[in-house]
């Protein structure tokens, strides 16, 4: 069975759980693996001693975009803002 994934990489998620992401090249949803072993075994109730081979190609990469800085300059003033007493 060979099945795609796309995989997204971010070690600076705020997250543990969005550091590396697994997920469907169609739907996009994160994949069951254990599903996936599942349908390759059978459908048979039972206990399985099973070898899982994981052989990982790189068909494509993209570079996560930079995500740019924006610079603010405010003009400095001498002059002091002045407090007025609400009536």
């Amino acid at each position: 069975m060979v099945k795609h994934f796309i995989l997204s990489i971010n070690p600076t998620a705020k997250h543990e759980w969005d550091r590396c992401i697994l997920r469907d090249v169609l739907s996009s949803k994160r994949p069951d693996i254990g599903k996936l072993i599942a349908e390759a075994v059978g459908a048979d109730e039972g206990n399985y001693l099973i070898s899982v081979n994981i052989d990982v190609e790189v068909l494509q990469q993209e570079k996560a975009p930079v995500s740019e800085q924006l610079q603010f300059s405010f003009p400095e003033t001498s002059q002091k803002p002045q407090l007025r007493e609400a009536a």
